[in-house]
């Protein structure tokens, strides 16, 4: 190669690279300049459905922008996560998915999309769930439950809100802990399996506190415990003692929710909205919100998108080895 085209090599190298960097603050500079849509995979009124605007609301502020909710529904989340995941790189078109995206890769064959296909940018919260019954039930307390159990196992039905849902994996952490066999029902979502739960139809559920807590208050379920490793201190809950302190040691399960851009998306833009994804969560009536509805909001380096896609990994293969153990093949 000759001085002159090696010359010419590096000069158009250094060129490019201040291209990229002028388009990468440019792109910072005017993000966003229209309006940030945040699509949840699951139906209108679920629970990631409140947290989505719940947390759209509290980034209008600081994005500077108005954020709306986008729901697009089907194959537990596949539909709408792969929407997100084939979207323009450009920052407006977001995705909020719970832990169903940390088990796909072991409950599907072609889910339609790849977690590589997506960028992290911070967790957002975790939400413990409940195990609820119908009121024909005998006993109130979990050792009564377990009795039952016990005496009736794969004649008890228990109901989910669909394979891969949150409360499918409670359900099969709940039953490798009680070493049972009951039947599981699944559902097209929370709101039939909730209905039919109320109606007497199925017996036991499973269920985020933000769907079930209406239900005990207004005691048209049981509660035997909390999946989370505290009590809660909301009101519908603040009596309810976890499943571990009720005899179902090790018991720990919530359902954590995650913010993510498709892959791609500039680095520019994707600090400007983990930055206000940051002050979003620490925003005082979003707090308060998810509080009173019994739910954490994450307040640690998972909130960076290094530390969301490390508890991420680390999820992906403890739910892989759950699955495995209960014989699930994937679809």
């Amino acid at each position: 190669m000759t001085d002159f085209a090696r010359t010419r090599k590096i000069s158009i190298a250094v060129m490019s690279g201040l291209i990229a960097s002028a388009v990468s603050g440019s792109a910072l500079a005017e993000y966003p300049e229209k309006l940030v849509t945040i699509v949840v995979p699951f139906s209108a009124g679920g629970p990631s459905d409140k947290i989505a605007r719940d947390l759209a609301e509290a980034l209008r502020k600081p994005l500077g922008q108005t954020v709306v909710v986008e729901n697009t529904a089907g194959a537990c989340g596949s539909i709408g996560t792969a929407r997100v995941a084939r979207a323009p790189n450009d920052g407006y078109r977001l995705l909020v998915h719970h832990i169903g995206l940390a088990t796909a890769p072991s409950l599907y064959k072609k889910p339609g999309y790849k977690t590589e296909d997506l960028e992290f940018l911070g967790l957002i919260n975790e939400a413990p769930s409940t195990l609820i019954g119908k009121t024909a039930l005998p006993g109130n307390s979990l050792a009564d439950l377990r009795k039952y159990i016990a005496e009736n196992d794969s004649k008890i039905n228990l109901a989910n809100a669909g394979v891969g849902s949150a409360s499918h994996l409670c359900g099969l952490i709940l039953q490798n802990a009680l070493k049972s066999n009951m039947t599981s029902v699944p559902y097209k979502g929370t709101a039939p399996a909730m209905t039919d739960l109320m109606g007497g139809q199925v017996d036991l559920m499973c269920e985020q506190v933000t769907n079930s807590s209406p239900q005990i208050e207004s005691k048209k379920v049981k509660v035997y415990g909390v999946s989370s490793t505290k009590r809660l201190t909301t009101p519908a809950l603040a009596d309810v003692p976890t499943l571990e302190e009720a005899g179902l040691k090790g018991f720990d399960f919530t359902v954590w929710h995650g913010l993510y851009a498709p892959r791609g998306t500039p680095p520019a833009i994707l600090d400007k909205i983990n930055a206000a994804l940051r002050t979003a969560i620490k925003d005082p009536s979003l707090v308060k919100r998810q509080e009173a509805l019994g739910i954490t909001v994450v307040a640690d380096a998972r909130a960076e998108p290094a530390g969301h896609k490390k508890f991420f990994e680390g999820e992906v293969n403890r739910w892989a080895r759950v699955i495995k153990d209960a014989g699930i093949q994937p679809e």
